[in-house]
């Protein structure tokens, strides 16, 4: 018994030893890979820069304090309190995290997490029976090292759990730029060739989704949602002798709609028709367009007082004025046109309408009357935009530098936006964001980031353009159409409810 008091402590301190001067080795050797790991976890995110450090330096400093006679008894404490600060962790993402993230280096990927769960409250176990054996043995009152260490277990647990939370608000509420990937967000179901690599997506029905083609206008591609059958329609417009520069397509059923607002001109056709007609010369100059039902549009436009970028309300069904233009909806920072440019778009589902600023963390959620419901920000830090430009003679704004830009394009349904980023978040893989496009979820009724997914490339080419239904994200990359198919992660968040009738015009 006596030999058991002498050798045991010392024995469990050799054993910690090992333990933990291999996992800080481990970890200091694949350092970006344990860093990012810890930016994915669901309790640590926030914190990932600085624990990554910390955890290293921690251990590193326990191997010292136990490889000394004079400071075992403070290396043994600190032995059980790391290893609680672990178990409740490992508790935490088991129990009460979203999802369940990969492994954090170290001995940790030797092992599933409810072995190590295991491991660790036996390792708590050890260090607790060593910490009595040589208390006793300095013949300590009971009372004072039970009680101390208690303490080390209630502080431990006490940091843990803190770190959960406050992660937790951070990263949704206030994120400091570290992006949570989701745990496979989606399902790639089916890929259906193109004729080429100019298409984009048009609109979409219960049925169908539907696409235009830059380089073929007045082409309409319609497919059915599971890719399985298709129909082209050759547009023809009643009046073609128009100065056409950029000819645009969108669907939103029973119609088709074909536009160019550098004429201006706005044409319209019944689906499954492929003759349309004028229905707007001459009334509004834009260079982007919305279709709120079949005569009324939101626009943006270009002021012919400030010659800033302006959103508009123009309704072919108005007696009187029909062009209404909201200049205080976008918000100058240098020049009001690059600084203000931005990707406009529709939620049909809640006939809410986003604009995302192409080069700042902003984004605006208005109703179908262009009232600004929010002003809601990205995850990345660029709040002003990071451009040069020039004013002309003759009133034109030109880009002097290269811009830095934030946000590339996006789609929005069911109360969630999913924004495609043109930047890296902190602790993110290089290699990964070579090798694929990120795309941002956020909810459009409160300041919430959801998390992030890759969307991989395809034979070295990105995404050119993808869209939401129910079920689906459909994404363009190259000449192919790729159908994801939405898991529990993002359908949780999705609004239930009935969406507005398409067919009703």
């Amino acid at each position: 018994m006596k030999k058991l008091t002498i050798y045991f402590p010392t024995g469990i301190a050799y054993f910690f030893i090992l333990l933990f001067c291999y996992a800080s080795i481990s970890k200091i050797f694949d350092f970006e890979n344990f860093q990012v790991q810890i930016g994915q976890s669901p309790l640590l995110s926030a914190y990932a820069g600085f624990v990554s450090y910390a955890v290293i330096i921690i251990e590193l400093l326990i191997v010292l304090a136990l490889i000394f006679t004079n400071t075992k008894r403070l290396g043994l404490y600190a032995s059980l309190g790391i290893m609680v600060a672990f178990t409740v962790y490992i508790f935490l993402i088991l129990n009460y995290s979203e999802f369940i993230p990969c492994s954090c280096g170290g001995i940790l990927e030797k092992m599933g997490w409810i072995e190590h769960l295991i491991f660790n409250i036996v390792c708590i176990l050890l260090a607790m029976v060593a910490i009595i054996i040589l208390e006793k043995e300095k013949e300590r009152r009971l009372a004072h090292y039970i009680s101390l260490m208690i303490s080390v277990i209630i502080v431990n647990i006490g940091i843990v759990t803190y770190l959960f939370f406050s992660s937790e608000q951070i990263i949704k509420k206030e994120n400091n730029f570290t992006r949570r990937f989701l745990m496979h967000p989606t399902l790639e179901k089916k890929q259906l060739q193109l004729s080429d690599s100019y298409y984009y997506f048009a609109g979409y029905d219960d049925k169908n989704i539907y696409l235009g083609n830059r380089k073929f206008p007045q082409t309409l591609l319609t497919l059915d949602t599971a890719l399985a059958g298709k129909r082209v329609t050759n547009i023809s417009l009643d009046n073609i002798k128009h100065p056409f520069r950029n000819i645009k397509l969108q669907v939103k059923a029973p119609y088709y709609y074909i536009y160019d607002g550098t004429v201006p001109v706005i044409f319209r056709g019944r689906l499954g028709n492929p003759k349309s007609k004028t229905i707007s010369f001459n009334e509004a100059y834009f260079n982007q367009l919305i279709v709120l039902d079949s005569l009324r549009f939101a626009i943006r436009t270009q002021s012919s007082k400030t010659k800033q970028f302006v959103l508009a309300d123009l309704n072919l069904n108005s007696a009187g004025e029909k062009l209404t233009l909201y200049s205080d909806i976008l918000q100058k920072q240098i020049d009001g046109v690059f600084d203000i440019d931005g990707n406009f778009i529709t939620d049909g589902f809640r006939s809410q309408l986003i604009y995302t600023y192409t080069y700042r963390n902003q984004f605006i959620v208005m109703d179908k009357d262009l009232k600004v419901q929010n002003q809601m920000n990205t995850i990345d830090t660029v709040r002003i935009a990071k451009i040069e430009s020039k004013r002309l003679a003759d009133g034109i704004h030109k880009m002097s530098a290269p811009p830095l830009k934030v946000n590339l394009r996006s789609a929005v349904h069911k109360n969630l936006l999913f924004n495609q980023s043109d930047l890296m978040g902190k602790h993110e893989s290089k290699k990964t964001w070579q090798e694929a496009s990120i795309v941002d979820v956020y909810k459009t009724d409160e300041n919430e980031y959801i998390g992030s997914m890759y969307l991989f490339k395809k034979d070295s080419h990105g995404v050119s353009d993808f869209i939401v239904t129910d079920k689906y994200l459909y994404v363009i990359i190259d000449n192919k159409i790729i159908q994801h198919q939405f898991t529990k992660p993002i359908t949780k968040y999705f609004i239930s409810g009935e969406a507005e009738n398409r067919s009703k015009e």
